[in-house]
Formats: C-alpha cells, sequence, structure tokens
C-alpha cells in the first residue's frame, strides 16, 4: 500500500475523500462510484463526499466505502459544510470531479487548511462544455477554474484531448496534467452483461438492433444518429433503441414520429443495466458531438460489440486508436453514419475489440490515480 513518506501513510481516519456532486446518472458519476469501490476494494478506508445523496447510482456505491451526505441545496453550498468535513476528517487526499465542485473542492481546502492535498479531475471537454452552459455560468467558471486550478496538487484529465484543451483554455503548462483513461470495464460490467434482456426485439430472427447510450442532451446529437437510421432503414430493417433520459425526449421523440419511424425506434429511458443491452445489440453507435472519454463505447467494446463513432473531441479517436477498432465519422454528418453503421452490420469480420477494452480496466485506473495521489509535487 502506501510508503511511509507517501500522502496516503498510515492514518486513524480516512485515507482518501472523493468529492462531487450528487451521484445522478452521469458518466463523471459513475467513474467517481467505480473508483471509490475500486480503492475500497484494495483495502483504503474510502469516503465518497457528495454535495447531495440523490441519484440512480446511490445504489452503486460499495458497502466498503463510507458515503458523507453534505446535505447542501446547492454545490456552491457545501463549501462551509465540506470544510467543517475536512476539518474534521483531515484525510490525506481529496480528489474531486467535474469542474464547479473541483472549484468548490480546492477553496474548501484552502479554507480548512488542514494540508489535504486535492487532485481535481476533468471529465470533460472544457470549451465545448461551457458553450452548452447558461450564459452566466459559460464565463464565470473558466474564470473561477482560471483562479483556482493552479492550487491544485495533482490534475487529472481523462482522455489526452481534454487534457490539451485544458492546457490551452486555462493557460496551464501541459506537463502538469496527468491522463489516465476511465475504469470503463469491470468486473460488474462483465456480469451483468451476461445477464439477459427479455425485450421482443432481441428474439432469434428478429431485425438487427442498433445501440445507443447517454442522456438526451444536445451533446449527444442523437437528431444526427436518427437521420442516419431513416437513411439505413430504407435500405433494410433494422431496429434503434436509445438508453437514456434528458430535456431533448420529446422533441427526439416527435422527430422519429415526423420520419415514420416509431416502430422501428424506441427510447428506454435511464435503465440499470445498460451492459446486457451492449452484448446484445448488433452494433453500438455513439454519435456524440462532444466527449471528455466516452466510457459507453469503451463499455460496449468490453461486451464484444461492434462499435461506430463520431470523431469528436475528445476520447473516441484514443479509444479506436484513430479507427483500428471501430469506425470514425465526421461528426453532425448523418450520410457517413448512415454509411458507417450499414458496414457494421454487413457481417464482415471485425476487430477484438474486447481485447483493446482492456487497456480500459478498473485496476490500470486505481493505481494510476495512486500514483498521482501518492506523488509529493507534480
Amino acid at each position: 500500500m502506501a510508503t511511509a513518506e507517501s500522502p496516503l501513510g498510515e492514518t486513524s481516519g480516512v485515507a482518501i475523500a472523493l468529492f462531487l456532486p450528487s451521484l445522478e446518472g452521469g458518466g463523471a458519476e459513475m467513474v467517481m462510484v467505480t473508483l471509490a469501490n475500486g480503492l475500497a476494494a484494495q483495502g483504503w478506508r474510502v469516503d465518497l463526499v457528495v454535495a447531495h445523496a440523490t441519484g440512480a447510482y446511490v445504489k452503486n456505491v460499495s458497502s466498503a466505502v463510507r458515503l458523507i451526505d453534505l446535505r447542501a441545496a446547492r454545490v456552491l453550498y457545501s463549501v462551509p459544510v465540506l470544510v467543517r468535513y475536512l476539518r474534521r476528517e483531515q484525510p490525506p487526499v481529496l480528489l474531486s470531479a467535474l469542474n464547479y465542485a473541483n472549484v468548490v473542492a480546492l477553496w474548501a481546502s484552502r479554507l480548512a487548511n488542514v494540508g489535504t492535498r486535492v487532485v481535481i479531475s476533468e471529465h470533460n471537454n472544457v470549451t465545448r462544455d461551457m458553450r452548452a452552459e447558461p450564459m452566466g455560468r459559460s464565463w464565470l467558471i473558466p474564470l473561477l477554474m482560471r483562479r483556482c486550478y493552479p492550487w491544485a496538487n495533482g490534475i487529472v484529465a481523462v482522455s489526452s484531448g481534454v487534457a490539451d484543451e485544458l492546457s490551452k483554455a486555462l493557460g496551464l503548462p501541459r506537463e502538469r496534467i496527468d491522463v489516465i483513461y476511465n475504469p470503463a470495464v469491470t468486473e460488474r460490467l462483465r456480469e451483468l452483461s451476461m445477464l439477459t434482456v427479455t425485450h421482443p426485439w432481441l428474439a432469434p430472427d428478429e431485425p438487427p438492433v442498433i445501440l445507443a447510450v447517454g442522456r438526451l442532451a444536445a451533446q449527444k446529437d442523437y437528431p444526427t444518429l436518427i437521420k442516419a437510421f431513416a437513411a439505413l432503414r430504407a435500405h433494410r430493417e433494422a431496429r434503434l433503441v436509445i438508453l437514456g433520459e434528458g430535456e431533448l425526449r420529446e422533441s427526439l421523440e416527435a422527430m422519429v414520429a415526423s420520419l415514420r419511424l416509431s416502430d422501428d425506434v424506441a427510447f428506454m429511458g435511464f435503465v440499470d443495466n445498460p451492459y446486457a443491452w451492449m452484448r446484445q445489440a448488433s452494433l453500438f453507435v455513439l454519435s456524440s458531438a462532444w466527449e471528455g472519454f466516452g466510457n459507453v463505447l469503451a463499455e460496449a467494446m468490453a461486451c464484444g460489440t461492434a462499435v461506430v463513432s463520431t470523431d469528436c473531441p475528445c476520447g473516441p479517436a484514443e479509444i479506436l486508436e484513430d479507427g483500428a477498432w471501430g469506425q470514425l465519422v465526421p461528426v453532425g454528418d448523418s450520410v457517413a453514419l448512415h454509411e458507417a453503421m450499414l458496414a457494421g452490420l454487413s457481417g464482415n469480420p471485425r476487430p477484438d475489440v474486447e481485447r483493446r477494452a482492456q487497456q480500459f480496466d478498473l485496476g490500470q485506473a486505481v493505481q494510476a490515480y495512486l500514483h498521482v495521489m501518492q506523488r509529493q509535487s507534480i
């Protein structure tokens, strides 16, 4: 475990605290829960500290992890409560995720003044993410990030593209930023993927199912996917299943209806086990306009499913090694996506995507984070 001179040396209390806003069903939240569980499984004393303990992933937190609910109505309001937590528990290291939570963690650590090292993690393309924010936050959060991020003892980006963009946007030296790919592949994923989904579309001799997974939001660019599917459906039988919830559901359902695809497109909402769907689908498609990493792409590969993705910033090209493991198409190009989907369903020999997915294993991510957390300086 930790060496005597390590920041994670023996302590009577918690050794590692992880902080994020909530446990809603997002990629960063799932990554933090997975990391907390993985660290605890290796014997570390772990606190998962959240501004408010709500969301679909609460039930995924291991019993070996102590869940701390700060009961703050908003992340910003959690600063004084987080200060009190840090003073009381004095964890050697605090790892945070998501830019506004990172800012809160850095301020709270300064105010607590107990020597806790703060490692922050960035999970999305900063520039594109801020464009999607309301006007007030789109300028305020980057301003706070530029002010506070240099205080961090460690900075992690989930892909090289995110690291490059973060360095450029905030003026941070690129060498200060470590790249650690997300722990997308776990034993839990493998076990859940082997369960059977009982849905009529997945019965033998039914048309192939194309699967997409992700929040129904602008970032995922489902309109391009639906247009591509409409073109594909004109050539052959197929079904499209989209797992996820979000603010665009009504407009996307209306688009499907206008294209007369309602019998072949299903919006299934948030599901507890997307991995069984991934393994049973014929093709997985990521149509995003931007990503930080693209967890679902690596997860689908771990389930052995052929994949197609947009070559969006950032993550998919790194996961697929510039197209070696699945087709990459331009963002927003429904024609190219349609052609790639047709090719993906052609039945031609496919690369061994499960082998590539092993590079995104939980064990490797845990060791990489421990290395950053234990390092005395960056």
